[in-house]
């Protein structure tokens, strides 16, 4: 992998991203009892102001209090070390300048950046001419 060592920052070009197969919806829950945390692609957000939810459009309880429905979302592949910098940032800015809004989750390896469904074309795009590999 290139790198930009006065960064830690790896090159675009060494970085693939992964479009996924299913819808999502980014959801507020007044609690987690109507969904099964263990199923692929549920991610959740607990403050002390709110408890969000962004799963698959067929996995979204029935308590959901809002909902917010037609997101797809692609992953930066590989195991992602906390000391890389710059990665997530690149792809946004790249989005942004775009006019492409994006919801972003991780998870301890990995990143996930969910668009609008009728934007992921485009971001997908976006990102290939910015010299990302799209798979």
């Amino acid at each position: 992998m290139a790198m930009n060592t006065e960064m830690n920052m790896p090159a675009s070009a060494d970085i693939v991203i992964e479009e996924l197969s299913p819808e999502f919806t980014i959801c507020k829950v007044p609690d987690y009892s109507g969904i099964d945390m263990e199923q692929p692609f549920v991610f959740s957000g607990c403050t002390d102001l709110e408890k969000s939810l962004v799963c698959p459009i067929e996995m979204v309880p029935q308590n959901a209090d809002h909902r917010d429905d037609g997101w797809k979302a692609f992953r930066i592949c590989g195991e992602l070390d906390f000391s890389l910098v710059g990665i997530l940032a690149g792809i946004t800015n790249v989005l942004a300048s775009a006019g492409i809004g994006i919801f972003a989750v991780s998870t301890f390896n990995t990143d996930y950046v969910l668009v609008k469904k009728e934007k992921l074309k485009e971001a997908l795009s976006s990102l290939a001419e910015a010299g990302y590999q799209i798979r």
